[in-house]
């Protein structure tokens, strides 16, 4: 024990000695933790990685910029090319106010908000006191928006105010669709939103050929990858990497733009001054079963949204939507009954009404017309003659009749959702009603391509709204005429028609009302009662579908014009009256299109020259060459959009409206047409309300004053 407690007295009086060895200690542990240190920093500097990351990478990653290269989504074009659907951005402006927001001693906020405000005011629809307004917050803030009034800029405008060299403005940009036409047969055409599921794809088709061909149509972004400072500006001699992206295709359309918008005009204004709760009309080319012109009231505007508020439908009543067709099934039941033998033109039937089964079935205007032949059935409409029909005809003729026809099946055409439509012939009542085209549910579509069978002496051809599509990657597919059956011969189909022409022509016809002078139409007309979801029909007059098929020139028929009219509740015009003012001057149109069967004068017509991105100037001196009128929106001096659209034809003295690149200002409108105010909406997407009848008189926003949101009355009045 004693000794232990020496050696401790021992190591006690030696400091020195323990702290020197202390001392060396912590040098060999300094060094050897240097000597790892080194050694690792030389792993690193060599092998460029740290725990599996590599550096250079990693570096790159922190102050690389990947910014993506957008495609554009492919156009949708005309018969003609011209575009009626095309790729296109809108920008919304935004204003820096932090004064602490500088570079190298630039400013880069807004300096001068005085002058700002008085320059945006220019090409904003704001003053410059609501300018002021916003670039002076009640809180502090980095930077500050303009409310709608700067959201949707065209790039025209964008430019322009970034030619005012305004410190501190800015703009970002989204992937748009432009729509130049506005209302324009929107349900075939169709529309994009945002995709929010797939960025590579910022719209997407939900609608018409938009979906139909969204595949062709949308391209794949690229992008771009630079090396960036903190502030986000591009390194000098930073490496560039680029995918270049892949524009989408072209689906060039059967869509004839001088009848589309002339169609257009035309629905627009029964819409206006009728209140059924739907109009429609198409325009066939009979030899080829190519949609010249296709419309639908209500609609809507694609470029803006309006008319697809909540509630609103979105469906293309043209394919999507089944119904009972009445009168007109008349016209195929006639053309079965031929071919099967079973027609007795000359034969003399009891029109009063007819029992089937334990149901009396009368004609529409409920005591029939007395003794009359069949061959008068079908220009008297009668109800009580085409049960005979079909009866004589027997079950099986009426069913391949309708088989034949393409009823119950789809016709195939390059649309969304198109429906099928059925039939059952079961019952013996069911069986005598589908003679006059109730029980039975078709589409237009349907009913169109049936129709080419009577036109082409028996060849039935599938309805078309493409002619050729182009994929992003350069392959073309062609869209012709096809041949989809013979469910008649020439001979019946000649006799349908002639059948058809007894309508208008002779006294006794339903369809007198649509006769053209000197104009050679065949044609049927249609009412039928419309179907109650809860079962049976619903009650009075008003609640029916009127309808108008005619074809011309009936001797070769070039054109099939099918009409309809649902609901008509205001019942202060006759419903006849109502589709001949669509009708009458749409008809007379595409004659004067025919060689040969004039119902206008050629000379009464130009062609509407082109006079987008043309100056002012230049614009309106080649409008009063064709002796056309020009009227001008906006304040600037560049044309951006135009109504009546290039290569369209108009008459001569036709009002064309130009839209100018300045801010959108209210044109004074005295003694335009409803047409022409309707022109006017459509190109500025604005609403407008139209009163009275006549010529413009009146308006409730000056010339010259902004055109806002709010809506723009204009009155109009008769001249004697």
């Amino acid at each position: 024990m004693k000794k232990k407690t020496n050696k401790r007295q021992m190591r006690a009086r030696h400091p020195e000695r323990n702290r020197q060895r202390f001392g060396i200690f912590l040098f060999w542990l300094s060094l050897v933790a240097l000597l790892a240190f080194v050694c690792r920093f030389a792993y690193v500097a060599v092998v460029g990685s740290v725990d599996s990351k590599h550096l250079a990478a990693y570096r790159a990653s922190q102050y690389a910029r990947k910014t993506a290269l957008q495609a554009k989504r492919g156009s949708i074009v005309d018969r003609n090319g011209q575009a009626i659907a095309e790729d296109a951005s809108t920008y919304t402006i935004y204003a820096i106010i932090d004064q602490n927001y500088t570079q190298n001693g630039k400013k880069l906020y807004v300096s001068d908000k005085a002058k700002t405000a008085a320059v945006l005011a220019k090409y904003l629809p704001l003053s410059e006191a609501k300018i002021l307004a916003y670039l002076n917050p009640k809180k502090k803030t980095f930077q500050v928006e303009f409310g709608a009034a700067g959201t949707r800029l065209s790039l025209s405008t964008r430019k322009e105010i970034e030619a005012e060299h305004l410190p501190g403005i800015h703009f970002t940009d989204s992937p748009s669709r432009l729509y130049p036409n506005g209302v324009f047969a929107s349900y075939t055409v169709g529309l994009t939103q945002t995709n929010a599921t797939n960025k590579n794809q910022p719209l997407v088709g939900v609608m018409g050929l938009e979906k139909e061909f969204n595949a062709q149509l949308a391209g794949t972004n690229g992008y771009q990858t630079a090396q960036v400072d903190n502030y986000g500006y591009r390194l000098p001699k930073a490496k560039v990497k680029t995918k270049p992206a892949k524009n989408g295709g072209t689906v060039k359309s059967t869509l004839d733009s001088s009848l589309q918008s002339y169609l257009e005009t035309l629905l627009a204004s029964v819409q206006t001054k009728y209140k059924q709760a739907s109009v429609t009309g198409v325009v066939m080319n009979a030899k080829t079963g190519e949609i010249l012109a296709a419309g639908q009231r209500p609609t809507f505007d694609p470029s803006t949204m309006e008319g697809l508020e909540q509630g609103s439908s979105w469906q293309n009543m043209l394919v999507e939507d089944t119904y009972e067709p009445g009168s007109v099934m008349k016209v195929f039941n006639l053309a079965g009954a031929i071919q099967s033998g079973t027609f007795q033109p000359n034969t003399y039937y009891n029109s009063s009404g007819v029992k089937v089964a334990s149901t009396t079935i009368h004609d529409w205007n409920h005591v029939g017309f007395g003794e009359i032949p069949f061959s008068q059935a079908l220009p008297r409409s009668s109800n009580v003659g085409f049960v005979h029909i079909v009866q004589q005809m027997g079950e099986a003729n009426q069913a391949k009749t309708l088989k034949d026809f393409g009823f119950g099946q789809k016709t195939g055409i390059t649309l969304p959702n198109e429906a099928t439509g059925g039939y059952n012939l079961s019952n013996a009542v069911t069986r005598a009603v589908m003679g006059y085209g109730q029980s039975i549910n078709v589409t237009q579509m349907q009913i169109l391509q049936a129709a080419t069978a009577i036109a082409n002496k028996g060849t039935m051809v599938q309805p078309r709204v493409v002619t050729k599509v182009t994929d992003p990657d350069g392959k073309v597919i062609n869209y012709k005429r096809k041949v989809v059956g013979h469910p008649i011969s020439a001979t019946t189909a000649e006799t349908v028609l002639d059948e058809m022409r007894d309508t208008i022509n002779k006294p006794y016809g339903t369809g007198v009302t649509y006769k053209i002078a000197g104009a050679d139409v065949a044609a049927k007309t249609g009412t039928a009662n419309i179907a109650n979801p809860k079962g049976g029909y619903l009650p009075g007059e008003t609640n029916q579908l009127h309808s108008l098929l005619a074809m011309a020139p009936a001797s070769d028929p070039q054109f099939i014009v099918y009409l309809t009219l649902k609901q008509n509740t205001a019942m202060t015009t006759p419903a006849v009256n109502v589709l001949n003012t669509i009708y009458h001057p749409l008809m007379t149109r595409l004659l004067a299109l025919d060689a040969g069967n004039t119902a206008t004068p050629a000379a009464e017509t130009v062609t509407v020259p082109a006079a987008v991105n043309d100056s002012l100037t230049a614009a309106t001196a080649a409008l009063n060459k064709k002796a056309l009128t020009a009227s001008v929106v906006g304040t600037g001096n560049r044309i951006v959009q135009q109504l009546p659209a290039a290569g369209t034809q108009a008459l001569r003295s036709a009002r064309v409206v130009l839209l100018t690149n300045g801010a959108m200002t209210m044109p004074d409108v005295s003694g335009w047409s409803k047409s022409d105010v309707l022109k006017l909406a459509q190109l500025t997407g604005k609403k407008f309300k139209l009163q009275g009848a006549g010529y413009a008189s009146a308006q409730s926003l000056k010339a010259g004053s902004l055109l806002g949101t709010g809506t723009v009355t204009v009155t109009f009045q008769k001249t004697d």
